[in-house]
């Protein structure tokens, strides 16, 4: 699945926060926010390549083990590795940005970062920078320390 950088992601049309525990409580919603695609590579697509921070790739990493968004029953494969090489992801990655605006990253990113040299647009580098990681770690459900989820999410428990 292709998407231009900082195009508008259009492919579902709510979030779900996933208990990253239970894997099966969610916290869903129709965001009010704008969400932009950051990312989505597919084999044949150019790409932005270049080195990228250590700390970066460290505060990514570690939005990932404490976020699980849009989980799928599916996987995607990473199509830019050799076939039965490929690692495979299954959900996606939010990232606030300015007031108003999210990155939807798949949840390969960064795996496109360390092993295809994939280097995101700078806005989206600063983004994760500007992330509370220790906030996202200390959280436990049904809390999300992200800034715009509205007051009527709705608490899904089965």
């Amino acid at each position: 699945m292709f998407y231009e950088d900082l195009s508008e992601y259009g492919y579902q049309d709510e979030d779900a926060f996933t208990d990253r525990e239970s894997g099966f409580f969610a916290l869903w919603y129709r965001p009010a926010y704008t969400r932009l695609n950051i990312g989505w590579l597919k084999a044949g697509r150019p790409y932005s390549t270049g080195t990228v921070p250590a700390e970066f790739v460290r505060k990514l990493k570690a939005v990932q083990e404490a976020q699980r968004m849009n989980v799928c029953l599916g996987v995607h494969e990473c199509d830019l590795c050799p076939a039965g090489a490929a690692p495979e992801g299954n959900g996606e990655v939010r990232i606030p940005g300015v007031p108003g605006v999210a990155y939807a990253a798949p949840f390969l990113i960064t795996h496109y970062i360390t092993t295809h040299g994939y280097r995101p647009p700078q806005v989206f580098i600063d983004a994760v920078l500007a992330v509370d990681v220790d906030a996202w770690a200390a959280t436990r459900w049904p809390d999300i320390p992200f800034p715009w989820v509205p007051d009527d999410a709705e608490l899904l428990l089965e």
